[in-house]
C-alpha cells in the first residue's frame, strides 16, 4: 500500500470568515435505539449478511447519553460549527426533539454553531422514497424541526447524499433498504430532490435562512482515451454529478432523464430548484470508469452487475486509504473548478460538507497527510475563483460505518466501542492547531 506523506509547510490561509467544522450523522453515532422509532437501517442491519461485521447501530457511540462529552471535544477542537443530523425516526417518537433541543443549547453555550442535516439516510421504517407522499411528509417534518430549533439554528442542510442513497440503497441493494432496482430506482432520486425543494419552502416559511444541501460529487476519470471509456465516464458523471446538481442549479434534468421521472416533472422542477443560499459538496475520491464489461465486478466492496453502461476501474499510482479509496487531492480542485465552469453564476457559494478518510491507529499520520493535501487543493480552488465558504471534516469520531459496520475508522477521535472511551488522535491535535494558525492575525 502506498502511504501519503505529510508536509511541514503551513497550510495556506483561507479568507476571513471561512467556516471550519466537523460532521457526523445520527444513525452512525446516536445509539439509544429504544428511544426512537425504527428506521430502514434498523430493518436492514437485522438481516444476516447485510453488514460486514454483523453489527448494528443500536449503541454506536452512545452519543445520546454522552453528548456533553462530545460537545466538550468539539469545544476543545476549536471548530466554528458542528454538522450533525436529526434522526427523523427519533423526532417521530414521543419527546423526540427534546434531545436536539438540549444538544443545540449545549453547542451554543460552547460557542459552536449547530448545523443540522434533516435527512442522512435513516428513513423511518414504513416510509418509502418510491412514494411521492414521502416528500410531502418530509416537508412537514422539516417544518416541525425548524419550529423547535429555528430560534438558535442559523444554518440548515436538507438532505445528505441523495445520489448514494439512491444508488447504493435502491439500485444496487448494498445499503438500506436493500433494493436492487437498477434504473427503476430513478423515482427515488426524483422524490428526494422534490423533498429537498419542499423542505426549503417549509424552512423559509418557518423563518429559517442560510439553507443548503450536501451532495456527493467527484470527477469521473475514463480508464483510457478510447471512445468507449470516455463515453462511459461521461455517463457516470451524469449519474453521480449532473443528475442531482442540474435540477437544483439549472432547474432541469440532464438530456433524456426528465422523461424517465414520475409525475409532473416540469412543476416539480420549479420546487426542486428553489434558490439555495449555498451548495454543499461531499468529496472523497475520483472514480475510475471504463466501458461495460460482460460480467459483473466487485469494486470497493460493492458488486457492480453486468448490463450497466459503464464499469468501475481502479485508479493506480496514488496512495489509498484503508477503504481502498485513492487519495487524490487535485481531484477536489478539479471537481470544484468543473462546477464553476459548468454552472457559472447559477452555482451559489460552496461549502465542503464532508471530506475525510478511513485509517487505523491513534498516531494517524496518514489522515493528517490526507487532510493537509485536500486543504491545499481546496485553497487552489479558491485561488482559481471558486467561492468556497467552509470545510467540514468527516468525522468527529469513529462510528458505525453503514454496511462496513465498525471495521472502518474515519474519526479525529478514537472510540472504543466496548467501553465508549473517547481518545483524541494525532489528527485531532493537528486540526486543532491548524485552526489556531488560521485565526492568527
Amino acid at each position: 500500500m502506498i502511504r501519503a506523506m505529510a508536509t511541514t509547510n503551513p497550510v495556506p490561509r483561507f479568507p476571513d470568515g471561512f467556516l471550519w467544522g466537523v460532521s457526523t450523522s445520527a444513525h452512525q453515532i446516536e445509539g439509544a435505539v429504544d428511544t426512537r422509532e425504527p428506521s430502514v437501517w434498523d430493518v436492514f442491519t437485522a438481516e444476516p449478511g447485510r453488514v460486514r461485521d454483523g453489527s448494528t447501530a443500536a449503541v454506536a457511540c452512545d452519543h445520546v447519553h454522552r453528548h456533553a462529552e462530545d460537545v466538550a471535544l468539539l469545544a476543545g477542537l476549536g471548530v466554528d460549527a458542528y454538522r450533525f443530523s436529526v434522526s427523523w425516526p427519533r423526532v417521530r417518537a414521543e419527546g423526540g426533539l427534546d434531545f436536539y433541543d438540549r444538544l443545540v443549547d449545549e453547542l451554543c453555550a460552547a460557542g459552536v454553531r449547530p448545523v443540522p442535516t434533516l435527512f442522512h439516510w435513516d428513513l423511518p421504517a414504513g416510509l418509502d422514497w418510491l412514494e411521492r407522499s414521502t416528500a410531502e411528509r418530509f416537508a412537514e417534518y422539516a417544518a416541525e424541526v425548524a419550529g423547535r430549533l429555528g430560534d438558535r439554528v442559523q444554518k440548515w442542510i436538507t438532505l445528505n447524499e441523495p445520489a448514494e442513497h439512491t444508488l447504493l440503497g435502491h439500485a444496487l441493494g448494498v445499503h438500506a433498504p436493500g433494493r436492487k432496482l437498477l434504473f427503476d430506482a430513478l423515482p427515488v432520486a426524483h422524490h428526494q430532490l422534490l423533498a429537498h425543494g419542499l423542505a426549503v419552502r417549509a424552512l423559509r416559511a418557518a423563518g429559517a435562512g442560510d439553507i443548503g444541501i450536501a451532495n456527493s460529487h467527484g470527477p469521473a476519470w475514463p480508464a483510457s482515451r478510447e471512445e468507449a471509456d470516455v463515453a462511459a465516464a461521461d455517463f457516470y458523471d451524469l449519474l453521480l454529478n449532473r443528475l442531482f446538481a442540474d435540477p437544483l442549479l439549472l432547474g432541469r434534468y440532464p438530456e433524456d432523464v426528465g422523461e424517465l421521472m414520475p409525475g409532473d416533472v416540469g412543476a416539480d422542477l420549479e420546487v426542486i430548484a428553489e434558490p439555495l443560499d449555498w451548495y454543499g459538496i461531499n468529496y472523497y475520491a475520483p472514480t475510475g470508469v471504463g466501458a461495460p464489461r460482460d460480467t459483473g465486478t466487485d469494486f470497493g466492496g460493492v458488486r457492480i452487475p453486468a448490463g450497466l453502461p459503464f464499469s468501475l476501474r481502479e485508479i493506480e499510482g496514488h496512495p489509498v486509504t484503508d477503504f481502498g479509496w485513492p487519495v487524490v487531492p487535485q481531484a477536489l480542485t478539479e471537481i470544484l473548478t468543473t462546477f464553476r465552469a459548468r454552472y457559472g453564476d447559477r452555482l451559489p457559494p460552496v461549502v465542503i460538507t464532508e471530506n475525510g478518510c478511513a485509517y487505523e491507529g491513534l498516531d494517524d499520520r496518514d489522515r493528517i497527510a490526507y487532510l493537509d493535501g485536500h486543504l491545499r487543493a481546496l485553497h487552489r480552488a479558491v485561488e482559481a475563483g471558486v467561492d468556497v465558504r467552509g470545510y467540514f471534516v468527516w468525522s468527529l469520531m469513529d462510528n458505525f460505518e453503514w454496511a462496513e459496520g465498525y471495521s472502518r475508522r474515519f474519526g479525529l477521535v478514537h472510540v472504543d466501542f466496548g467501553t465508549q472511551e473517547r481518545t483524541p488522535k494525532a489528527s485531532y491535535a493537528w486540526f486543532r492547531d491548524l485552526l489556531r494558525e488560521q485565526r492568527r492575525a
